[in-house]
């Protein structure tokens, strides 16, 4: 997003974009993806331009020849292929020898590249295998032995580990019992946790990506800093129902059909976490999962968040009728102060009556008579144009999903998020 909202200032304003470029464009990912932004046309234009070619030129200048290396790994377009764009001035020799690396010159004096450079090309050559500094992403290019995989796989932070446990099993790190024990250790950690800033859909990637060559003892590690990652959860205050959509079209790929780069994981897989999640930090918290009806779970707040998920996942299948839940609490004439719905787009098309909005917002409205305090939360899994709710004061509406979510339910929860909020926050950034 930092990368394409860039890529439309550059069409619309370039002296903008001159002041946010260098605090948006934090990583050489994000500058590939924003170079990448332009040259397709979706944003008006084809090619980047003056003022674009010159940020990232400064972008380029302003980090070491080390860094530089470090985010080197990665494609369309590569750091050579940045090079070969913007035609960047080396400010010293070290940085004319570094530029010349990637792109093969043979007049680069090799002796002025950075040492982790010269120690990644004498890992290439064979004649080094001391793999401790490289970074991980740019060693999967290089042949390694078992033993060099097993190295590495220690020595990684934690969130490379999370990152790359099917490519350890796939060059048999697993089959060491002690670098096993060592990578479960890592994950399991509540301080590497804290220092990685772990937040649970992160794990959840990690678990549901897990390959059958990933060890249960890797697997229920992850299940362990799930749990660590899940303490972190803002707790809300009164009685919570969390109502996740189990319908069959909850079970498409949470990123779409995107062909090989389809994620593993589902829209229902997003809603069981949240709704289990919530549990976990409010153990008087309800769930009542809902396709046309709301259906029965038998769910405990003591199971671990992998395990209550796994049993919301299981009910996937049929249609959607968002005011069940809503119907259901005020049948039973239930209490209550937070009501949040888990949703995608397919369950936002309930149109009511003329002038009388949804039926989930009737059934709300009514639940409110009863808890005039009460406050709805809908999450919109995959938004499109519709909603089921009007935003008001009692009403919030989220479109998407990150771990972000958690922390701006609570706030609305308690009334410290006011209806210009966003707002006033964007207005408060100068630039």
């Amino acid at each position: 997003m930092p990368a394409l909202l860039c890529a439309v200032l550059s069409a619309r304003d370039v002296r903008m974009l001159d002041r946010v470029f260098p605090r948006a464009i934090d990583n050489l990912a994000i500058l590939r993806a924003y170079v990448k932004v332009p040259r397709s046309g979706v944003v008006g234009r084809k090619s980047l331009g003056t003022v674009p070619k010159r940020l990232v030129n400064q972008w380029l200048a302003s980090r070491s020849e080390e860094t530089l290396f470090r985010q080197s790994a990665g494609q369309s377009p590569s750091l050579p292929d940045l090079l070969r764009m913007v035609h960047p001035k080396p400010a010293s020799e070290a940085c004319e020898a570094f530029y010349g690396y990637p792109l093969g010159r043979p007049q680069y004096d090799h002796a002025l590249l950075p040492e982790l450079v010269r120690q990644y090309e004498r890992l290439k050559s064979g004649e080094s295998l001391d793999v401790s500094d490289l970074p991980l992403p740019l060693l999967t290019s290089v042949p390694m032995s078992r033993g060099d995989w097993t190295t590495v796989a220690q020595r990684s932070s934690w969130q490379a580990v999370r990152m790359n446990l099917n490519a350890f099993a796939r060059h048999g790190v697993f089959s060491n019992h002690q670098a096993t024990a060592a990578v479960a250790a890592k994950l399991r950690d509540p301080r590497a946790i804290d220092r990685a800033k772990a937040v649970p859909y992160q794990l959840l990637a990690a678990f549901r990506n897990a390959g059958e060559a990933v060890p249960a003892a890797v697997r229920d590690a992850l299940q362990d800093a799930m749990e660590v990652a899940v303490s972190h959860v803002p707790r809300v205050d009164g009685k919570v129902y969390v109502c996740p959509e189990v319908s069959g079209s909850m079970l498409s790929p949470v990123t779409g059909d995107r062909g090989s780069a389809t994620a593993a994981i589902r829209c229902i897989d997003v809603a069981a976490l949240m709704a289990a999640a919530v549990l976990r930090a409010n153990l008087s918290a309800e769930v009542l999962p809902f396709a046309e009806s709301v259906k029965k779970a038998k769910l405990n707040s003591r199971d671990s968040v992998m395990t209550n998920a796994d049993k919301l996942a299981a009910l996937g299948g049929g249609g959607t009728n968002c005011s069940a839940p809503v119907r259901l609490l005020n049948q039973m004439k239930a209490e209550g102060d937070l009501v949040i719905f888990i949703s995608d787009n397919e369950s936002w098309i309930d149109a009511g009556a003329s002038g009388r909005g949804t039926a989930l917002m009737r059934e709300w409205d009514s639940f409110r008579d009863r808890n005039p305090k009460a406050r709805l939360v809908c999450i919109d899994i995959q938004p499109n144009r519709t909603a089921q709710a009007v935003e008001r004061e009692d009403v919030l509406n989220v479109g998407g999903f990150s771990d972000h979510v958690f922390p701006v339910v609570a706030e609305f929860a308690a009334g410290r998020l006011h209806p210009e909020h966003w707002v006033r926050e964007i207005e408060s950034v100068v630039v």
